[in-house]
């Protein structure tokens, strides 16, 4: 990550501990589309009968506005990533702009690694841990099993994310402070996106004290500015 500025607070992600200093002719082009859609929805409504809890998104596909734009840039990706794995977009979203705002080349001084700060236990022999199909792969891999092991309740499963699934089963009072703050913006950041908020005040206290190096290092590194 980007050393801390002077007047900001250094947001450590994915780390154990925590630093204070996104006609015919018509009609054969409509209907791939369309079947894609209903598949998305059939596949949404087989996941709900398979665990109820589970937050499903209101429309597949599309993050919330409220993100900031180096999270917009992905949004086509956090689509199918989230497709993949069975998650809300709006969750993988909240979880890419507590993480790194967007850079695929963000890393920890805990050696975590790029769009979703990964771990490097994580990653098999071969995987390139900053490609972002790889990264994403891994880490909302575990951000699914985090959710199964939260019943489906997305604020547990932002907890288990950044400090370990068996935090899940803990007392707050005992997670990690990091923990507790990841979880105190990251679950009101989710909430706000996933009931169609246009704006977020957790998430621009988030940007204001922890995020404006990271974001900005994010669109340098994405050619945005």
């Amino acid at each position: 990550m980007s050393p801390r500025h002077a007047q900001e607070e250094y947001w450590e992600t994915a780390a154990p501990e925590y630093n204070e200093d996104g006609s015919g002719c018509f009609f054969a082009y409509f209907i791939p589309p369309l079947m894609v859609v209903l598949f998305s929805l059939m596949f949404g409504l087989w996941i709900w009968e398979k665990n109820p809890r589970i937050i499903l998104p209101s429309m597949p596909g599309v993050i919330s506005p409220i993100f900031r734009p180096e999270i917009q840039y992905w949004s086509g990706s956090i689509s199918q990533w989230a497709g993949a794995a069975g998650l809300d977009p709006n969750l993988v979203a909240t979880v890419m702009q507590i993480e790194s705002c967007g850079d695929p080349r963000a890393e920890s001084s805990a050696g975590a690694m790029g769009l979703f700060q990964v771990m490097p236990y994580h990653f098999g022999a071969g995987d390139d841990s900053f490609a972002p199909d790889t990264n994403a792969l891994r880490g909302l891999g575990y951000l699914a099993q985090s959710l199964q092991a939260a019943n489906g309740d997305a604020r547990l499963a932002l907890a288990g994310y950044n400090g370990g699934i068996g935090v899940i089963s803990r007392a707050e009072s005992n997670w990690a402070a990091e923990t507790q703050r990841y979880v105190y913006y990251g679950a009101p950041i989710y909430e706000d996106a996933r009931s169609g908020q246009t704006s977020s005040y957790m998430l621009d206290e988030w940007y204001k004290r922890y995020g404006v190096r990271l974001c900005k290092q994010a669109s340098e590194r994405l050619g945005m500015r």
